[in-house]
């Protein structure tokens, strides 16, 4: 049995990450996809929009995905590649020779990425059709207001704050 393994945040899942898994388990016969938790993604200078369980779930109904695991470190990686013995390490492009230590344990693939899309663009876009991080919309554009009239942000019940959750055990 071939194993592979990849990591990522998976946030706000789409299609470029459909396609990555895809590629990533047409290379063998099993996937692991290691989860970036929420405390790592912090660490790497990420905010998940859904929480580590949701997007856990995700991955888990993914075809492609034999078995998600926690990423709670940089450092993890090469006790994972020895612990579930995989054959393969995959990667998007994006990270191209950052993980070529891992080739002393086993082979190292990066995928190229899906260009038109990614979940940074995606946050992106969200945020400047809801006004958000102080962009002004476009005067004569969708969702233009008169002078002094309330967004529809300013106008939005306020949710509560998030309760933090403990990290799934390793």
């Amino acid at each position: 049995m071939r194993r592979i393994i990849t990591y990522g945040s998976f946030d706000l899942l789409h299609y470029g990450h459909i396609n990555l898994l895809r590629r990533a388990r047409s290379l063998g016969d099993y996937l692991i996809v290691g989860l970036s938790t929420e405390s790592f993604s912090m660490l790497k200078g990420k905010r998940c929009y859904f929480e580590y369980r949701h997007r856990e779930q995700l991955l888990e109904a993914v075809r492609y995905v034999d078995l998600v695991i926690p990423e709670t470190c940089w450092e993890q990686k090469v006790e994972d590649v020895k612990t579930y013995h995989i054959d393969v390490f995959v990667m998007g492009d994006d990270w191209k020779g950052e993980f070529d230590f891992l080739q002393d344990y086993c082979q190292v693939v990066y995928l190229p990425r899906t260009p038109e899309v990614s979940t940074t663009e995606i946050k992106n876009n969200v945020d400047l059709r809801e006004g958000r991080h102080g962009r002004a919309r476009d005067a004569d554009g969708p969702g233009a207001r008169a002078q002094g009239e309330p967004s529809a942000a300013d106008t939005r019940p306020q949710e509560p704050p998030r309760r933090s959750r403990p990290e799934p055990p390793r």
